[in-house]
């Protein structure tokens, strides 16, 4: 395939076509995991409504089936509801390149969770020369690591709590309370707060079911618990409004996140006023974690946006959790809920990141 043909033959990336409209590529799915395609899904469908009417875009859906395949639906009102899919052909790598190609895509707009899609996925548009909204693949890697994003923030200042890599068959000697996650996993899972010397071998075990390596860590006292969204806006980084979130158990779990409904569907939790709220920009813990965010920002190499969990201690002191650089564009999205109570809705938050994009 010619570079060119990539690039929807003579047009450049970021050119919008003749009627004015630039092509947007919503990448969706999941090529390893049932769950992580839903929760694309979730998001991705929602993001469509934002961007559904305006005249800047012509709109297009490339989703991955959790068997590796691709699919081109194109239901104006729904393209990924299941008959939308389900009338989609499903076509192999090559083929799905070329049918990218055919589009002459200006820019895509990531919508996968999963490991592969945040990083596999995200290069292969490297390599066809389209741009993309959001952080490079390395980055995503990097971060995706719970362990290696840790370090490289401490190295550059940031407080993080104690801790240490576990691997099967080892049983670290620990002052409790700690907190113990897969080291790769997102959402929540498989996390579990430890406070007696007889939870830690089976806290483990859990861990360890959902990655190869599991990340002690020293427990932070719970004063607050925050997350932070940085937006790099004109070579500037802006730092919105914070999100906080209610804390029932000490530590936030994969139920407190996301659940799936008796009918099948997912749903997002922490979407009330019950569970998370914005918190005023006057609060005295807005300055010392927006300094942590932008210091994070810079040492994990983001671009475009970032967001970051923050345990706020008694004290007051700010302490990295991890990084979770994702953004759908959907209403319900983090970044969107802070961007908005700043004053950028969704649609504006969405020609934020593409003028950064193409420096505009």
């Amino acid at each position: 395939m010619e570079d060119g043909d990539a690039r929807g033959g003579e047009r450049a990336p970021g050119r919008a076509d003749g009627a004015g409209r630039t092509r947007v590529l919503h990448l969706t799915g999941s090529p390893t995991d049932a769950f992580m395609d839903d929760l694309s899904r979730l998001y991705a469908r929602d993001a469509l409504i934002t961007v559904r009417d305006d005249e800047r875009y012509e709109t297009h859906v490339a989703h991955v089936d959790p068997d590796g395949r691709w699919r081109f639906p194109v239901d104006a009102d729904d393209p990924l509801g299941p008959a939308a899919l389900a009338a989609a052909e499903p076509l192999a790598v090559a083929a799905a390149i070329d049918r990218i190609a055919g589009l002459g895509v200006d820019v895509m707009v990531p919508q996968m969770f999963c490991v592969a899609g945040m990083t596999a996925y995200r290069a292969l548009f490297d390599v066809l020369g389209i741009p993309y909204v959001g952080n490079r693949p390395d980055v995503m890697a990097l971060t995706a690591d719970k362990a290696r994003a840790r370090a490289v923030v401490a190295a550059a200042g940031v407080a993080v709590p104690e801790g240490r890599l576990v691997r099967a068959g080892e049983r670290p000697a620990v002052d409790l309370p700690v907190v113990v996650k897969p080291v790769d996993a997102d959402n929540s899972v498989g996390v579990a707060l430890v406070r007696e010397p007889g939870e830690l071998d089976a806290a483990l075990s859990l861990a360890l079911r959902h990655a190869d390596a599991a990340l002690v860590e020293a427990y932070v006292p719970l004063g607050r618990e925050v997350r932070c969204g940085v937006l790099q806006r004109g070579g500037e980084l802006v730092c919105l409004p914070l999100e906080e979130y209610r804390v029932a158990a000490g530590v936030r779990t994969a139920e407190d996140k996301v659940v799936r409904h008796d009918d099948g569907d997912l749903r997002l939790v922490a979407k009330d006023d019950e569970h998370a709220w914005i918190v005023p920009v006057e609060d005295p813990v807005t300055g010392p974690v927006h300094e942590l965010a932008r210091r994070a920002f810079v040492a994990l190499g983001c671009r475009h946006y970032g967001l970051f969990d923050v345990r706020v201690d008694p004290d007051g002191r700010p302490w990295f959790l991890e990084a979770s650089l994702y953004c759908s564009f959907a209403r319900q999205s983090v970044l969107c809920a802070m961007a908005d109570a700043a004053g950028i809705p969704p649609a504006a938050l969405f020609r934020i990141t593409q003028e950064e994009l193409h420096g505009r």
